[in-house]
């Protein structure tokens, strides 16, 4: 077998501080914070002279992690407008299943979450919405219902 599990999903982000506190606000937990430079991380990603900060964020199960970046150097690349729409090739977003979807929302509101598009009902099964926070990252929402 190749694969033993997903480590984690890693996200640029310019503004550190706010990007761990919208993630908090959901649930997870501060692993832990770092700086990344060198050789060996030139290589990995293929650039020069990289430097950035990094923080661990996991799901409160220790089973997931997102991998949050700010680069110091080479600076980061816009990827253009943050309100994209999520049917652009490429677009990523990671989905969390939580409690109450509503006070989700609510509670993340004040860290700049703001809808996509509305929240929807699939079947007798699920409340769905998906979010725009910080750095315009879409985040999925999910709410097992019945």
């Amino acid at each position: 077998m190749a694969v033993r599990r997903m480590d984690n999903v890693g996200i640029v982000v310019e503004d550190m501080d706010a990007a761990i506190a919208f993630f908090l606000e959901l649930g997870l937990e501060l692993e832990g914070r770092g700086e990344v430079q060198g050789g060996f991380a030139d290589q990995c990603t293929g650039l020069e002279g990289v430097h950035c900060d990094i923080a661990m964020i996991r799901t409160p199960d220790g089973r997931s992690r997102l991998e949050l970046a700010r680069y110091r150097s080479p600076e980061a690349i816009g990827a253009g407008p943050r309100d994209r729409p999520h049917n652009i090739v490429g677009t990523h977003r990671v989905m969390f299943a939580v409690d109450d979807l509503e006070d989700t929302v609510a509670r993340l509101r004040p860290h700049g979450a703001e809808l996509v598009g509305g929240i929807a009902r699939f079947e007798d099964s699920y409340l769905l919405c998906y979010v725009r926070g910080p750095e315009g990252i879409i985040v999925g929402l999910a709410e097992q219902v019945g």
